[in-house]
């Protein structure tokens, strides 16, 4: 009787155990992608200091009080902060300082004017078209005086301190992945190393008699070889940037010393090929004798046989099908949410969205039927099949255009088009 999806997933993840906590620095390539194990608290407070939101004049907010257009009020400027400066010049009532955007306030002021609304003292119009300005700039600055065309009440276009982050705040918690925005926000509030987990060191196992690699010429009954180029892609996509790829002969005494090996040096060995009821089918056969490993039928469509469990030798073992598209629904289903679960992931599913079908198709009543599709907004989200529902299991050419698999339950059968199904999104 066949496991349902859930059932094996459930199954597998009871026997993962996320992998050692190791020190990252964040500015190491390493770091991206990298999961967090334990909370990551910001230095500093975000920004450090109270600075300028714009490129414009620090005042004091009752100096400009009133100021418009037919009202300028008139200031005195005593000096300039750049962003990164050191300086706090004093300002004295009636008094303001050039400033650029990020600067630190000046201890005096409480307010910033920005530059497009002001003049230099002296222009005929807003523009400073009597100031002698150069390159045809559209606002000059003042040297010496600038007339403030509008009020700027205190606080305006200041950022004030911590107003983003104070520190100690909790920036990144255990589980989280080191997204590229994340690195930044915590290398901004001063953090320069985090604990993440251990990258698992992942073997991809092929097995067939019939797979070649290389450009050479094929004779009858050869194939090219993807399935590796394949599993070790999405495990790199799944935040494993060293796998080791290994082929092996259609021998089980050649890869139970192969597997031997492998479960001795890795964390996780996901091979493909050899798993169902053939009398050629060796890993399967290879397995038996493993009291960890279990081999199941799954109610899904495609990738009914699937192996699972821990070898002798430690690692842990996922056992896909041979067929491409069965290969890569097994790897989105069991091994990939594995995968994360040993890096400690707090997420492990990818995104599900429902769209609309474009078109009809036979279902696959009894099991989860898991169909390539591709995903257009027009202008709805719509999904259309990227290959034969008839046929998917081999269809690796029709595959390679899908950025999604539509999840269409056991209970429900055919689907027609117009209908809404759930889609689960391969793309990031």
């Amino acid at each position: 009787m066949a496991v349902t999806p859930e059932e094996h997933l459930s199954w597998i993840l009871e026997r993962v155990a996320p992998t050692p906590e190791i020190e990252c620095d964040l500015r190491a390539p390493e770091a991206l992608g990298a999961t967090v194990s334990r909370d990551v608290r910001a230095r500093y407070d975000l920004p450090l200091w109270d600075n300028s939101a714009m490129d414009g004049y620090a005042v004091r907010a009752a100096d400009v009080a009133g100021a418009s257009t037919e009202t300028p009020r008139v200031l005195r400027v005593v000096g300039e902060v750049a962003a990164g400066s050191a300086e706090d010049p004093r300002i004295e009532p009636g008094a303001a300082v050039r400033i650029m955007t990020g600067a630190p306030l000046p201890g005096d002021a409480d307010a910033v004017v920005p530059v497009e609304r002001t003049r230099v003292d002296g222009a005929r119009d807003p523009s400073g078209a009597a100031a002698g300005r150069s390159g045809g700039d559209p606002h000059p600055w003042a040297e010496s005086s600038v007339a403030v065309l509008a009020a700027a009440p205190r606080g305006a276009n200041v950022r004030r301190r911590g107003e983003d982050v104070p520190a100690g705040t909790v920036l990144a918690l255990p589980g989280q992945e080191l997204t590229a925005a994340r690195i930044a926000a915590l290398a901004a509030a001063g953090v320069q190393r985090v604990s993440v987990h251990r990258p698992p060191r992942v073997a991809v196992l092929t097995t067939g008699s019939e797979l070649r690699t290389g450009d050479g010429p094929l004779v009858r009954g050869q194939i090219p070889e993807s399935n590796s180029l394949l599993i070790a892609g999405l495990l790199r996509e799944s935040g494993v940037a060293a796998v080791e790829t290994v082929r092996c002969p259609d021998d089980v005494a050649a890869l139970r010393e192969r597997l031997d090996d492998l479960a001795r040096r890795c964390d996780a060995v996901v091979t493909t090929g050899g798993i169902g009821p053939g009398r050629h089918d060796i890993v399967r056969v290879a397995l038996a004798d493993e009291p960890g490993v279990r081999q199941v039928a799954v109610a899904v469509r495609p990738g009914r046989p699937q192996g699972a469990g821990r070898l002798s030798g430690g690692a842990l073992l996922l056992a896909l099908p041979g067929n491409p598209v069965s290969a890569a629904v097994g790897f989105e289903l069991f091994v990939r949410p594995a995968i994360l679960a040993m890096q400690g992931r707090e997420r492990l599913q990818r995104t599900r969205v429902r769209a609309i079908a474009a078109a009809a198709w036979r279902g696959a009543p009894g099991r989860l039927q898991v169909l390539p599709v591709r995903v257009f907004e027009d202008p709805e989200l719509r999904c259309a099949p990227v290959v034969d529902p008839r046929g998917v299991s081999h269809a690796v050419g029709g595959h390679g255009a899908a950025d999604g698999y539509a999840l269409v339950d056991a209970e429900r059968g055919d689907v027609a088009a117009g209908e809404t199904v759930t889609v689960m999104l391969v793309t990031r």
